[in-house]
Order: structure tokens, then C-alpha cells, then sequence
């Protein structure tokens, strides 16, 4: 299994969502939310001054971004980027990935703490924003909260916590709200970034400090391992037109440092089970 290169010359990218034909990414150091079909041809949807991260649509079509260093949420419809809610009383550092529910409900994690000064690593809340603006604290004590994807009966959330190497998994309410915590499954060779899941249950899951990414089972079952030689994975999506195309976000390294550099690509792999659930 080899990964291809679809687009490169990116800052950093993030938050890969398939729709509409095209895979829609945050391109974070140069503030754009960007898309890029099957073929390479390129697209910037809207610019956010806060660095956009997290990507997802609400039922009605309305575009929801993660806007990182201000801890917004913001929307885009009809060509105008506005704030659909606060985040900075929950989020205690900058917020980062996201996940729309099928009601509507945008879950959005946050780092917990200043990674980038070089503080200690603490847990951090997970918000819940629903549709009417309101934000909740959906759940706590989440070590670096990041990639997130709800089953396709939409009961069951799974998320990487990025600096505790696991998957932890949810039950997802009729109101929103989480209970049942439980590991899904450790990762002990992997810090899981973006994941995505496919129709037999396997999560595939990028690892952010490491040059792997893998392909696992619900408890704990490795099925495949994509060696990425001197580049790390930070993001991936299960799109194309029978969305068994892997869409993997590539860079030779993360955080601020690395923007000038433009090392961040999108590569693609095909693989054999579709995607399946949100996002």
C-alpha cells in the first residue's frame, strides 16, 4: 500500500471532509478553508482570520469552521463568514478538530493548554454547540481531544486523544449528551490526530508524532500499518465517488515553525472498505 500525491505546496493542512465531490481542508497558516477534487484542481472557499481548523455542514447546508487562536466557532452561508458561537470559557488552548452530528450539533475539541509555550499537557474539555448557539461541556478530563467520528446509527461517538494513545468512545443521547465513556481502543504506537472510519468498524488513524498510521479494531487490533518514511500524517477522510479513496494529510513536521516551509501535501491511497458514518 503506497500513498500518492494529490496536491502539495500547503502550509499545514487539516479537518480533510468529503462532499459535494471535492475534499474540503483547512489550510491553517495561511488562514484558508480550501478544496481539491479527484483530479488536483484547487478551490479557496473563505479565508478565517483565526486560523480554521475543524470543518463540518449542519442539515440546512450552513459550512460550520473551527477558528483556532480566537476559540470560535464560526458559519459561512451565502458568502459571509460569521461567529456562531464563543468557545473560550470551555476551551483552555486552541481550538482545533470538530465533528457535526446529523441534528446538527458541532462537538469541538481544543488542545487543554499552551502546547506551543511549552507548557505541561493537561486535559482539556470537549463543547458541545447546537443548533440554536448554545455551548455545553460535553465531556472533560480528554487528553488532547482530536479526530472524532460518529458511528452510522449515530449512537455512538469515537475520539482520539492524542497525548493518552487511545480512542475513546461515547454514547451519543437524543439531547447530545455523552455518557457511557470506555475505551475503544489503545494505541500504544500511535498519539492518534485525524481518523476516519469505514464500513466494517475500523478506524483509520493518523498518528501526529510518529511516521505511521494505522488501521484499527475496536479493541485494540491492528490491521494495517502505512509506513510514511520521513513524513508524519496528521489528518485523513475516506471519500471519492465510492469513498474508498483514502485522503491522507501529510507534512515533514507540525506547529508554527513549520509554515514557511509549504511541505504539506494531501496524498491518496485506495483501499478495499468504503467510509461509512460522520464525518
Amino acid at each position: 500500500m503506497k500513498l500518492e500525491r494529490l496536491l502539495a505546496g500547503l502550509s499545514f493542512g487539516e479537518g480533510p471532509r468529503w462532499r459535494d465531490d471535492r475534499l474540503y481542508f483547512s489550510d491553517f497558516y495561511v488562514h484558508q478553508v480550501r478544496t481539491v477534487d479527484e483530479s488536483g484542481r484547487t478551490e479557496t472557499i473563505v479565508e478565517v482570520p483565526g486560523q480554521p481548523s475543524g470543518l463540518g455542514w449542519r442539515p440546512d447546508g450552513t459550512m460550520l469552521i473551527v477558528s483556532m487562536t480566537d476559540r470560535r466557532l464560526m458559519r459561512f452561508a451565502g458568502g459571509k463568514l460569521a461567529v456562531e458561537a464563543e468557545l473560550g470559557a470551555i476551551a483552555t488552548g486552541l481550538c482545533n478538530d470538530m465533528i457535526v452530528d446529523a441534528k446538527g450539533r458541532a462537538y469541538v475539541g481544543n488542545f487543554g493548554f499552551d502546547r506551543h509555550a511549552g507548557e505541561k499537557p493537561r486535559p482539556a474539555v470537549l463543547a458541545r454547540v447546537d443548533p440554536d448557539g448554545s455551548v455545553h461541556a460535553a465531556a472533560d478530563e480528554l487528553m488532547f481531544p482530536n479526530g472524532t467520528v460518529i458511528t452510522p446509527d449515530g449512537r455512538t461517538m469515537i475520539i482520539g486523544e492524542t497525548f493518552a494513545k487511545r480512542l475513546t468512545a461515547f454514547d451519543i443521547r437524543e439531547d447530545g449528551t455523552l455518557s457511557n465513556r470506555r475505551v475503544w481502543a489503545e494505541t500504544p504506537t500511535c498519539n492518534p490526530d485525524g481518523i476516519c472510519l469505514d464500513a466494517e468498524g475500523g478506524i483509520w488513524v493518523t498518528g501526529a508524532f510518529t511516521h505511521h498510521m494505522i488501521r484499527v479494531l475496536e479493541g485494540g487490533t491492528v490491521t494495517h500499518d502505512l509506513d510514511l518514511g520521513e513524513r508524519a500524517a496528521y489528518a485523513c477522510m475516506l471519500g471519492g465517488r465510492d469513498r474508498r479513496t483514502l485522503f491522507v494529510v501529510t507534512n515533514s513536521g507540525s506547529g508554527p515553525a513549520i509554515a514557511e516551509k509549504k511541505d504539506g501535501r494531501i496524498e491518496t491511497m485506495r483501499v478495499d472498505v468504503p467510509g461509512a458514518g460522520l464525518p
